[in-house]
């Protein structure tokens, strides 16, 4: 590992852009990093500097000038069999990384392909071109079947401000709600905090007067200040957690959900979870009313991100997780 980490700034990645909040964490693996931006189908034609800064020793490039750069890359991280095809002619090992379900993918995306067929093409895609596949939880592995490494998202405790709690509303960071109610459990999410002050901040351009932040320090202090955060989750078509409900853990918020089996929030201890209404919105009026309660919970909520998603094992797993894709490149057969 030592050996890899000193050869890094050698080396570069070829990065299609697409949650950059996801993205921005490949900053800590060493390499320098082309970022592919300008892709259709993206609501935003470069790097959202609203969501993150950029990653270091990294810069911003066009599929067209990836496609033809003479920088020989040590690996290529895509997101979607569209990337893959996108780079077929680049001669570098490839990592397609899973960020959703199938059965989320096939919902969102209101295709005609049976979610099987999509599976079984990716598959033997994947096979025939020698790449490799992480997902980022073990659901979304589980879903489409490539179960051989998951890499959980990274959080460094130390980039977020101190909790304060001092706003009494609750706070909930989400994009494209309406395309996405049935994911994110709105249903239960509305019965739930109907009176209850809980701001939303995402973007959302179908929805007046909701804004995304301006900047990753000002999302910093909106974590900081407000009194719990709410992530609600379809079991079946999501995990229940996401990057901004685990930033929000490091602020040291408590978190409110539906009862989700892959939450990490232990019930009562680092958050309230419930898949009934009245109950959440009684656990959400119990920390309005008890901000000593709240930052206490908020506490452990902050110790258990620490523990099970820091940005040192998502730096080890996915430096592995390139060697790995270099490895199966290796053994490909070649297809003329």
């Amino acid at each position: 590992m030592r050996k890899q980490e000193a050869q890094a700034h050698k080396r570069t990645l070829l990065v299609f852009n697409c949650h950059e909040s996801w993205v921005y964490q490949l900053g800590v693996l060493g390499y320098n990093l082309d970022i592919i931006v300008g892709l259709k189908g993206r609501y935003l034609q470069t790097w959202d500097e609203r969501i993150r800064p950029l990653p270091p020793d990294s810069r911003l490039i066009t599929l067209p000038e990836a496609q033809q750069s003479q920088t020989r890359y040590y690996c290529i991280i895509t997101h979607d069999i569209t990337d893959l095809y996108d780079i077929k002619q680049r001669p570098e090992p490839r990592i397609m990384v899973i960020h959703s379900t199938l059965e989320r993918r096939a919902l969102e995306e209101n295709s005609d392909a049976a979610p099987q067929n999509m599976k079984e093409t990716l598959h033997k895609y994947l096979k025939f071109i020698g790449g490799h596949a992480v997902a980022i939880s073990e659901l979304k592995g589980k879903s489409w079947d490539f179960t051989e490494d998951i890499v959980p998202s990274g959080i460094n405790a130390d980039d977020y401000l101190p909790y304060s709690g001092r706003t009494g509303r609750g706070l909930r960071v989400c994009t494209f709600i309406k395309n996405r109610k049935a994911i994110l459990s709105w249903d239960l999410y509305e019965k739930a905090f109907d009176g209850i002050p809980v701001r939303l901040v995402g973007y959302n351009p179908n929805i007046r007067d909701l804004r995304t932040a301006n900047s990753w320090d000002h999302l910093k202090r909106t974590l900081q200040s407000h009194r719990f955060y709410v992530h609600t989750a379809s079991p079946e078509l999501e995990d229940g957690y996401d990057i901004a409900s685990l930033e929000a853990m490091a602020a040291g918020m408590p978190i409110l959900g539906n009862r989700h089996p892959t939450s990490p929030i232990q019930h009562g201890v680092s958050g309230f979870l419930s898949d009934d209404p009245a109950e959440l919105r009684k656990y959400a009026n119990m920390l309005l009313e008890d901000k000593v309660l709240a930052t206490m919970i908020g506490r452990q909520a902050r110790e258990t991100v620490i523990e099970k998603f820091s940005m040192t094992s998502f730096k080890e797993a996915f430096l592995r997780s390139i060697e790995t894709a270099r490895k199966k490149w290796g053994r490909r057969k070649v297809h003329r």
